[in-house]
């Protein structure tokens, strides 16, 4: 995977500078999220792995399948991709252009799990605590996991902030162990 986000990285890059400059970053997001999911697709990968078709035709297959979410500039991506056969990084595409956007725009994604569906006030209060923090603006996406017993998990990017009581009913049992 790791090589795979190497070779898609000077392609999110060229798409992202070029959607700042353009003022299209939004436009942008959603034809590459409509174009990972379609390149996510198994019919797609068999049709885009068929030896039988041209990088052009594979793009024009592509392009047709993605209808109309797509301008120019984003056809043209989808086209250069095609010849240089990576029409299969765009998941990856999609995710790193993600985090550039996001931190261009100073917002970060909080994934909030708990034992119980959590209060919408409480949610508020959490995400403006959070945004304190983080000096970003947090968008809150919230689970249950009724595993947890209570309290809850806070995950963004490579934090982790463990409050539930399975966790630490674990770290309990690792210090006994020790």
């Amino acid at each position: 995977m790791a090589e795979l986000t190497t070779l898609a990285r000077p392609y999110a890059k060229a798409a992202f500078e070029y959607a700042l400059t353009a003022n299209t970053l939004q436009s942008w997001f959603e034809a590459l999220d409509v174009s990972a999911a379609v390149a996510g697709q198994d019919q797609v990968k068999k049709a885009l792995g068929a030896s039988g078709l041209t990088a052009e035709q594979k793009a024009a297959v592509f392009v047709q399948v993605c209808g109309e979410k797509m301008d120019e500039k984003v056809k043209n991506f989808i086209h250069t991709l095609a010849s240089n056969k990576r029409l299969a990084l765009l998941p990856y595409i999609r995710d790193l252009f993600a985090k550039m956007k996001a931190q261009q725009e100073k917002t970060i994604e909080v994934e909030v799990t708990a034992a119980y569906e959590l209060p919408v006030d409480l949610i508020n209060k959490l995400a403006q605590s959070l945004s304190a923090k983080l000096n970003r603006s947090v968008n809150v996406n919230s689970s249950v996991d009724k595993s947890l017993l209570g309290g809850v998990i806070i995950h963004t990017g490579d934090m982790v902030i463990d409050g539930s009581v399975r966790g630490r009913l674990a770290k309990l049992a690792e210090a006994l162990k020790s």
